[in-house]
């Protein structure tokens, strides 16, 4: 590890766009690699934010990024609704424009991300 940058657990659970709790259940389920200071604290490398936060390359101001699978579309004149199943117990659901979900040609199956910025619900695929 050497000088990798480490965040303490709060900060990393912020930058993830999770609960704190949801780390730690991650760290003893093996899916979070951290480390301890000497008080026994949680320490996430920068490293393990990277690989979690999937490298995207684009800058966004949200940081809440779930990443998932399509559930259902369900389009309604102008409108569409995109149900996302994403990783752990949880399900993200989007109302976006139907020309959105043609533009990303969201289909059940397919893989996207849900941006979540204030009580908007963004789709990147």
């Amino acid at each position: 590890m050497g000088d990798e940058q480490l965040y303490s657990a709060s900060e990393a659970a912020r930058t993830l766009g999770i609960s704190l709790d949801t780390l730690r259940r991650w760290d003893r389920a093996g899916r979070i690699r951290t480390q301890r200071d000497q008080a026994n604290r949680r320490l996430v490398p920068a490293s393990e934010l990277r690989r979690l936060r999937g490298g995207s390359s684009q800058e966004l101001s949200a940081r809440n990024r779930f990443r998932g699978t399509v559930r259902s579309v369900e389009i309604d004149g102008f409108l569409a609704q995109v149900e996302l199943d994403v990783t752990g117990p949880a399900r993200v659901v989007a109302i976006i424009t139907r020309e959105a979900v043609e533009e990303l040609d969201l289909k059940p199956g397919r893989g996207a991300t849900a941006i979540v910025k204030s009580t908007s619900v963004m789709l990147e695929r």
